[in-house]
Formats: C-alpha cells, sequence, structure tokens
C-alpha cells in the first residue's frame, strides 16, 4: 500500500494558464439534497465551486433552492425531481455527483437509476452517500462513465458485503475490480484503490468526526475530476488535501467544521499547485 502524503501532493496540481476561460475547468451537476438533507448538497456544491470547478449545477428538492442561493451564488439550480431536466443538464456536465442528501424512497431510485443509464464513457461520475446504499439494494451495476465511489466503511459493507472485519486490502481490492471503478473508502487515513494500485493517506485528524465531512470530500472530489485531466492526480489530491487543511485547523480547533475547510480549499491548493503550466 502505497503512502499519500505532502511529498506526493506537493505541486501536484496544474497552474492556471493566463489564456483560459471557465469552460476550460469543467461543469459539474450534483444531485441530491432532499427536503429533509438540504445541507449534504449544499455543502458538496460548495466545495466544487470553491476547487475550481468552472460551472456548477445543483439539482435538487426545490426546498432547498432559496438557501442554496443564499449560500452559494455562484452556482445554478435546477428542480432535482424533474427527471427529464435533470437529463437534459446531465448532457451539459462533464462530472456528475450523485448521492448526498438523496435520500432512500422510490422517487430518489428514479432519479438515480435515469441518471446511471444517461451517463457517457467521457463523463466523470462520483456515486457517494445515499446512492451507495441504493446501488446495493437495488444490486444496480457501475454505469459507463469513469466512476469513483466514496463509501463509509458501513456503506463499503453494504455495497461489497465484506463485514468491516473483512475488508482486508486485498478483498477491497477484489470486489473493487467486480465493481469496475476506483474506491475511495473514508475511515481513519483513508485507502484510495485503483486498478493496479492502493493508496493510503496519511493526514487525518479525529476532528473530522462531525456530519457533512464525506459530502466536502465528494464535493471536492468533483471539483478536481471536473478541472485536471489526470483522473488519478485529481483523486489523491483531492483526498489528501481534504485531510491536510483539516490537520491544520485541528492545531488550534477541537472540532473542524466542513465549512471551515471549505473556505481554505483555494488557499491550499495555491500552496500544492505547481509553478508550471502543464
Amino acid at each position: 500500500m502505497k503512502e499519500l502524503n505532502q511529498n506526493i501532493v506537493q505541486g501536484i496540481l496544474p497552474k492556471r494558464k493566463n489564456e483560459s476561460y471557465k469552460g476550460n475547468y469543467g461543469h459539474v451537476l450534483l444531485i441530491g439534497g432532499n427536503q429533509e438533507l438540504g445541507g449534504a448538497i449544499i455543502l458538496a456544491a460548495s466545495a466544487a465551486v470553491y476547487s475550481g470547478a468552472g460551472l456548477v449545477t445543483v439539482a435538487t428538492h426545490p426546498s432547498n433552492h432559496t438557501a442554496l442561493h443564499a449560500r452559494l451564488p455562484e452556482a445554478m439550480v435546477i428542480d432535482g425531481y424533474d427527471t427529464a431536466k435533470v437529463i437534459h443538464h446531465m448532457k451539459k456536465a462533464t462530472t456528475v455527483v450523485i448521492g448526498p442528501g438523496l435520500g432512500l424512497d422510490d422517487q430518489s431510485q428514479l432519479i438515480l437509476k435515469a441518471v446511471l443509464a444517461a451517463c457517457t464513457p467521457q463523463q466523470r461520475l462520483v456515486i457517494d452517500g445515499d446512492a451507495i446504499t441504493l446501488m446495493a439494494s437495488e444490486n444496480l451495476k457501475t454505469p459507463v462513465a469513469q466512476t469513483v465511489y466514496t463509501p463509509h466503511l458501513g456503506e463499503w459493507q453494504r455495497l461489497s458485503h465484506l463485514t468491516i472485519e473483512e475488508q482486508t486490502k486485498d478483498l477491497n481490492a477484489h470486489f473493487r475490480k467486480q465493481l469496475g471503478a476506483e474506491v475511495v473508502l473514508k475511515k481513519h487515513h483513508s485507502e484510495i484503490y485503483f486498478e493496479e494500485e492502493v493508496w493510503k493517506n496519511e493526514a487525518g485528524t479525529p476532528a473530522m468526526a462531525t456530519g457533512g465531512m464525506g459530502d466536502t470530500l465528494t464535493g471536492m472530489l468533483a471539483g478536481f475530476l471536473a478541472q485536471f485531466p489526470n483522473r488519478k492526480t485529481a483523486i489523491l489530491a483531492a483526498v489528501y488535501l481534504h485531510s491536510r487543511i483539516s490537520d491544520d485547523l485541528a492545531k488550534t480547533h477541537y472540532v473542524t467544521l466542513p465549512s471551515q475547510i471549505i473556505q481554505r480549499i483555494p488557499c491550499v491548493m495555491k500552496d500544492y499547485a505547481t509553478k508550471f503550466d502543464f
């Protein structure tokens, strides 16, 4: 298992070219947030915006629209329960997120199945939270998109049928192969499963154990995947920097809130960017 640390990530982010505009940095569509869990999709969308995605659209329950506009005026918003409109906006997206606060009801299942069917091989897809639980309960297959799953240990158990005690490197890698996707297994020192190798994140702190932390990571992953051509680089950098920001905050904070991490993303990305154009 390879170690993901500062030496790996330092200079890994490409410098932005002088001649560029928002269209060069991807279009993220985030789908989730029912009436009770709107905060999850707002945190994920905020992290995607602060991570530098060129355009961000949020498909969420209408009850969340006002809060999203007030919290994140940089994002566009559509009705997440209008399946036809969601699929229409998917055609414009380079990166799609589904799951944060999505819910587990019949409507959520319909939206998930429609999104999976509409994905293209060129798109990058992050499957998170409730979408992982629905994938497991409905025995749905990984779509043709370039897919990343972001389960915590319990969600991974539902998806892989491995108990937490059975979740060893080798068994996890075996099931990742069956899924045909990358897996970011969220835990103390999260593990990242690629086709050819496994990485263990050295950063991370108990101060991160609070609601919304996974949604924030999902948004960072989406923002990085939208911008950076190398998918592996995007995933490694997002996972490490998410935890590294919390480590820095934890020096003076007992708990590090997702909203605090989001605010610091652009500054930390600047610190870890290369000095050269790619």
